[in-house]
């Protein structure tokens, strides 16, 4: 049986675009989407890969979005076929990137392909942004595109990104919004010394623990009708010299929070700032605030995704707002950080073998995706 997206698929996976590479992904996409009267353009800088496509005027205006680059393969030899040749066994596409996610944007193209064979958008814009820096710093990926457009008047009012999303089933899953991330490094700073002597020296360790158990005991809040409790994770905790007989002169400490909309960013900073001052921790930290939370409620596009997943696939999808950041953190604020301009969602494939070795996606699940974003663009642009 002929399948499109599954040989488009192939086509992305064969090539190397470990982050923030590109390895001519976009180029085989623009050339495909040129075909079809898009007009395309990069808006690259420091090495990453900006791919901006669109087609039609006005509004309303649907984004589909996306990556090419994946993350490094890990140790070839556990994989059960080399990582960037796809391979199909037992019904499954292997390859990095099958799942996390050049299938999602192999079935976005056919689906636009299908699209403007068969109907003709008669209103509204079609646009495509697809970066090769989201697995990566993301700093020039997706974020840089959009001050540029932005600075052109440009917004969609719908944006779909191809995040694999689904959890047993193509479509069960479907991210509606995303919880923040906000990351410290805490440096505490003792005094070091012999451990003969403690009276000379001030041990970090000792002085931080009463104030991180404070702080991971803490219930910061009890989440709300869409996301779920914020949490604080701590990663990393390194100090010491190696010897056993020396006290440190300082503790590194690496922590996550994954917040929703009950806090703040600057909520959540003044929060431990204080509990390390009441705990009488001498400290610096440095915050880095990888995304507010985003929400998309209850509107035109999601009753657009959930009416396609119903049709194409039979079942009833779940808005969910857990899992980790996405490009979607940028995407909904657009110009305006705090707010809500763009409708996003998230959809795509399985996500269970994402990152993983021996990454893949049900070949069959390959046309029914392409099936629901083409039913997604026919129901929010065409008449």
């Amino acid at each position: 049986m002929e399948n499109p997206v599954l040989e488009l698929a192939q086509e992305l996976i064969s090539r190397i675009s470990v982050t923030p590479e590109d390895a001519g992904c976009q180029e085989l996409i623009s050339n495909r989407l040129a075909a079809l009267g898009f007009q395309t353009r990069q808006i690259n800088a420091e090495g990453v890969h900006n791919l901006w496509a669109w087609r039609g005027t006005g509004s309303p205006h649907l984004m589909f979005a996306g990556h090419t680059d994946v993350v490094p393969p890990g140790p070839i030899e556990q994989w059960q076929t080399p990582p960037f040749e796809p391979t199909i066994k037992d019904g499954q596409l292997y390859g990095r990137g099958a799942a996390d996610m050049k299938s999602s944007l192999a079935a976005m193209i056919v689906a636009v392909e299908n699209v403007t064979k068969n109907v003709q958008q008669n209103c509204g814009t079609l646009s495509f942004l697809i970066t090769s820096d989201e697995e990566g710093v993301a700093t020039h990926g997706t974020r840089y595109a959009i001050d540029v457009l932005a600075k052109e008047g440009i917004r969609p009012d719908y944006c779909v990104v191809g995040e694999p999303s689904s959890s047993e089933l193509l479509g069960d899953v479907v991210r509606s919004g995303r919880r923040g991330s906000l990351n410290a490094k805490l440096k505490v700073i003792g005094t070091q010394g012999h451990v003969a002597y403690p009276e000379e020296a001030n041990n970090p360790i000792h002085k931080v623990l009463t104030a991180l158990s404070a702080m991971t005991d803490r219930q910061w809040d009890t989440g709300n009708d869409f996301y779920p409790p914020t949490s604080l994770q701590i990663s990393n905790i390194n100090g010491g010299t190696g010897a056993t007989n020396v006290i440190p002169g300082e503790l590194n400490i690496d922590f996550n929070f994954r917040f929703n909309t009950e806090q703040t960013a600057a909520g959540l900073r003044n929060a431990i700032e204080e509990i390390l001052q009441t705990h009488g921790v001498t400290f610096d930290i440095q915050w880095q605030l990888s995304g507010e939370p985003f929400l998309t409620l209850p509107g035109d596009l999601t009753e657009a995704v959930t009416d396609a997943i119903r049709v194409e696939t039979g079942l009833t999808t779940q808005l969910s707002t857990s899992g980790g950041t996405s490009d979607g953190r940028f995407i909904s604020p657009w110009d305006k950080p705090g707010s809500g301009q763009v409708e996003v969602v998230e959809l795509g494939p399985l996500n269970a073998t994402i990152h993983k070795i021996d990454e893949c996606v049900a070949v069959d699940d390959l046309l029914p995706l392409a099936r629901v974003y083409q039913r997604i663009i026919k129901t929010l642009l065409t008449q």
